[in-house]
């Protein structure tokens, strides 16, 4: 299925003004300018959050209605404001797995990106209890888009297009904040209405400040972009950038059009289906696709090869999604689908 634990470790963001090698995505003076003001504005954001925090059970103040979502570090609850009752989603995290600095991050992560209609719209709510942390966000009540995604088939065209443009949009967002998301999947994309036409981005736990040093400690994913799998350019890492984001953006692409992975793993050695497509990616003829791409149209080659290009700083922007929203992207019987007019990726 279109979803895969990340097996990715950061490392302390450190001056890097010698850069790194152009290929693996080293930092500019104006790069790591963007990462550091980003870094030090967080740091100011958790420690006066820390101090504002609700010190106080979760149930004396919100009444439980049910869960939302649950995974390795914590879980999503549906509540109701026990004065006001306002519907809200809480999400909690237990101390036995989760320091008080890794909760303020994630917190004011959340809160730093403002409001934007594809990113789950954080509160500024943080609660301590004895034995949790939790931090309240808006309610996103459809589930996460791989319940949408058929495998084998993906989504509908139009939802592929307005899911597509709507997460690059968010995601463009958190770069211009001088971050870099990091955990782009279908279980951290909610659903906002069950005919898939509005998604939110939620969960920055993985999140970090452009420049952050990145190394891989388990064998890669298909959502893994390829200069993280070979060796570093520094020995505490690779320095993030929002190409990674990008990476990533293109594989679940790919599985909203198509119901599977390009590949399992982006290493030309390891892995058949992914040394083809780089074989055929640079032969720069979109008529030779490889079998798991047949179903895709010359537009879709191109706005793929673009975002999977397998050197960063070639890499498309997730921005260049904009420039082929309303054009078919897959084919059926070697005919294109047509996308209906006006649909732009934005919800009605």
């Amino acid at each position: 299925m279109p979803g895969k634990p990340s097996e990715e470790k950061q490392g302390e963001m450190g001056a890097m003004e010698n850069g790194a090698g152009q290929d693996l995505g080293g930092l500019t003076a104006e790069e790591l300018r963007q990462g550091q003001e980003a870094a030090l504005a967080l740091e100011d954001m958790m420690a006066l959050s820390a101090q504002t925090l609700v010190q106080a059970e979760v149930d004396e103040l919100y009444q439980h209605v049910r869960p939302l979502g649950q995974g390795r570090f914590g879980r999503v609850l549906l509540v109701t404001h026990r004065q006001k009752g306002t519907t809200l989603a809480l999400k909690q995290l237990p101390k036995a797995s989760t320091t008080l600095r890794g909760f303020l991050y994630e917190f004011c992560v959340g809160l730093s990106l403002g409001a934007h209609s594809a990113i789950v719209a954080a509160y500024g709510i943080g609660v301590e209890s004895v034995a949790s942390y939790s931090f309240l966000t808006e309610a996103v009540l459809h589930g996460d888009l791989i319940a949408f995604i058929q495998p084998k088939v993906g989504l509908l065209q139009p939802a592929a297009q307005r899911c597509a443009a709507q997460l690059a949009s968010a995601l463009e967002h958190i770069h211009s904040r001088g971050l870099v998301y990091r955990d782009l999947k279908p279980e951290n994309v909610l659903v906002c209405d069950p005919a898939c036409r509005w998604v939110k981005l939620t969960d920055f736990g993985h999140t970090r400040p452009r420049g952050t040093l990145l190394r891989l400690v388990g064998p890669p994913i298909p959502y893994t972009a390829p200069e993280l799998c070979g060796p570093p350019p520094l020995p505490e890492g690779l320095p993030i950038q929002p190409a990674l984001d990008a990476w990533a953006l293109g594989v679940l692409l790919f599985c909203l059009l198509t119901g599977y992975f390009p590949w399992d793993q982006p290493l030309v050695e390891a892995d058949p289906f992914y040394a083809d497509y780089v074989t055929w990616q640079a032969s720069g003829q979109p008529q030779a696709r490889p079998q798991p791409w047949l179903g895709l149209t010359p537009a879709a080659d191109a706005l793929l090869w673009g975002l999977l290009d397998p050197h960063p700083r070639r890499r498309s922007p997730v921005s260049s999604i904009r420039d082929y929203l309303g054009r078919p992207w897959r084919q059926r019987d070697g005919e294109a689908e047509e996308v209906p007019q006006g649909d732009k990726g934005d919800p009605e």
